[in-house]
Order: structure tokens, then sequence, then C-alpha cells
């Protein structure tokens, strides 16, 4: 598969707003820094019919409630960037407070894996949050039936892959739910996690570096991660051997 048919699925997870503190309008002037040629500016009516903004950063102050990001996207059919935030009023962790939750989701057609580690770059450091990732969809969803429970009960989760628990059953809202292709950690999550130990942490650092907020990229594989390829999944299994903590086991 061409890599102009991957769609690139990107969360953060981030403390609950205070307000509009600045987060927004920081996370899409990064976007758009880190995704050469990206205009967001343009939203969507209910009827999906597309809205010019021509005063974008006043609309998304006016319209961003309690420091949420309200809907944004480039008008561009062949290489759609769309992002949104809001606050989720579940915990990050037993007995947490609200967070705030921010997707974006872009294909990488003109896009490098090289953009993609610059744009989570970008809306982790934006939004001050604690952990995140970035994950092609297939992927992304095989990952997502590690976590318990799920609609169908107990997890069964494919190819090996770890068991993880729920957020109600996580001691910290900083502990990672899971492992992406491209993983943000903020510093106190890289801390709870034991990152970097450079006696165990070679193969991670040589596809890691910091962010100017001093957290994290750790890329999982040079490729797109693409779980039906055996160096792949070996990768990811071994990540979760070597960071317990994640999903809370």
């Amino acid at each position: 598969m061409s890599s102009n048919l991957i769609e690139i699925a990107m969360i953060v997870y981030a403390p609950e707003s205070q307000g509009n503190d600045g987060r927004a309008l920081a996370i899409v002037h990064g976007l758009e820094r880190a995704l050469p040629g990206l205009h967001l500016k343009w939203t969507s009516s209910e009827k999906e019919d597309l809205i010019p903004l021509p005063n974008r950063d006043e609309w998304v102050v006016a319209n961003g409630l309690n420091g949420s990001l309200p809907f944004l996207c480039n008008d561009d059919d062949n290489n759609l960037v769309t992002i949104s935030g809001w606050e989720n009023p579940n915990g990050l962790a037993s007995n947490g407070s609200p967070h705030f939750e921010l997707h974006a989701d872009f294909r990488l057609e003109t896009f490098s894996p090289i953009d993609a580690a610059n744009a989570l770059e970008s809306i982790g450091d934006g939004a001050q949050a604690f952990w995140g990732h970035a994950t092609p969809v297939k992927a992304a969803v095989e990952i997502a039936e590690q976590t318990a429970p799920t609609l169908a009960g107990p997890p069964s989760p494919p190819k090996g892959l770890p068991a993880l628990k729920s957020a109600r059953d996580i001691s910290s809202p900083e502990l990672p739910h899971r492992l992406g292709w491209l993983n943000y950690w903020s510093a106190a999550s890289a801390r709870a996690l034991g990152f970097p130990a450079p006696s165990r942490d070679a193969e991670w650092l040589s596809r890691a570096r910091r962010t100017p907020a001093d957290g994290w990229i750790l890329q999982l594989t040079d490729a797109l991660l693409d779980l039906d390829k055996p160096d792949h999944l070996a990768a990811l299994l071994r990540a979760y051997e070597r960071f317990p903590e994640i999903g809370g086991r």
C-alpha cells in the first residue's frame, strides 16, 4: 500500500482547560507550521458544507467554549486535514478530573513521517499534553482492541498483544494508556515510565527526540507501523515489555 492511501489518526490527552488559556491557537498555529502548506481556515456546517473563516483566529477564540478547539480543516479534498478538541468529563486515571482531548486526522499524501512527528510535537506541546500518539488507522484499531472492557466483554487483543486496563484502573494521568507509531510523552510521563534509561533504551533513543517543552517524541518503527509485518509487531511487543506501566499493567 502506498503512503498516500494511509490515514494517520492523532490524539493527545491534556489537563482540563482553564477558560480560554491560549492553547487552542497555539495548537492551530503549531500544526500549520509543522505540515507544509497547511491552512486551517475552514469549518463545516451541520450539512458538512465548507464555511470559510476569513478571521480564523478570532473565530476560534469566540467559539471555543471552556478552552475547546472547534472543528477546523483545510480546503483540499485530496489531502484533507482536520482537527478539533473538547473537554472530556472522564478522567485519565482513577478518580481523575476531566481532561482536554484533541483529535487530528490527515493522510500521508504530501506529508512525510518527519512532518507527522513534527505535527505530533506541535500539538502535544501546544496542548500542554500528558501524552498522545499518531498512528496509521489500521494499526490504531488493532491497538484499541487491547483495552478492557470492550462492548463485547473482556478484551481479546490481536496478535499476542497484552491486555491493557481502562482509565479507571490506571493510577496516574501521566501514564499512557497505550502505545502508537509516534508517541508523545510529556516530561512527567517520561519520568513515570523511567525513560530514558540509557542502559536499556538504546533502541528507542535511536528514534526519539526531545520537544521544546522538554517532552519526548518516540517513533516505534522507521516505516509506518503495520502490525501485519512481523518486525513491526515485534517492535511493539518489545516496547510494551520495556514500559510495563503503559496501560496500567
